[in-house]
């Protein structure tokens, strides 16, 4: 694989997502590549019990409207470490083809995702969207158990002992 270019880091604000983030934002740094950093809100969220239905335009615009602040500022945190980030917010029912459709478009070059982010029971109910995107992308995807990049010294252990 030629280094990439342009690097897309699904965030769903899980450890687990943040931690993929991290993987890229090293790929990124080594390679001089970009970060597309992306979140899909539910087109239809489960709505919490204090919001009424006749609000549900104006919740969906809030859910939106804090995503693109919090992707922002994770851009602006990449961009303070000399990578270049952008973000985009996607509203679909399907995450994982929202995802699929943003990297199509944008023609991204790989993309950086963690086995386990905020499905609960939709996993089991649609699939995992690390699945979904493993088996339909046209471009690589790495996959990134939980907290395996944020414990860096279990992995030199490991190969200390296996080689003892």
């Amino acid at each position: 694989m030629l280094h990439p270019k342009l690097i897309l880091s699904p965030i769903d604000f899980s450890d687990s997502s943040l931690e993929a983030l991290d993987t890229a934002r090293d790929m990124a740094g080594r390679y001089g590549s970009a970060i597309l950093l992306v979140h899909v809100v539910p087109v239809i969220p489960k709505l919490p019990s204090d919001v009424s239905i006749f609000n549900e335009g104006t919740y969906e615009k809030d859910l939106l409207r804090d995503a693109e602040q919090r992707l922002t500022a994770l851009a602006e945190k990449l961009k303070t470490e000399g990578i270049t980030a952008r973000t985009t917010v996607g509203l679909a029912n399907d995450a994982a083809m929202e995802i699929l459709r943003t990297a199509d478009a944008e023609k991204v070059d790989l993309i950086v995702i963690a086995t386990h982010g905020l499905t609960g029971w939709r996993r089991l109910a649609f699939g995992s969207v690390t699945d979904k995107i493993v088996r339909t992308a046209d471009c690589p995807v790495l996959v990134l158990r939980k907290n395996a990049a944020a414990e860096p010294e279990h992995v030199e252990e490991k190969s200390a002992s296996a080689s003892a």
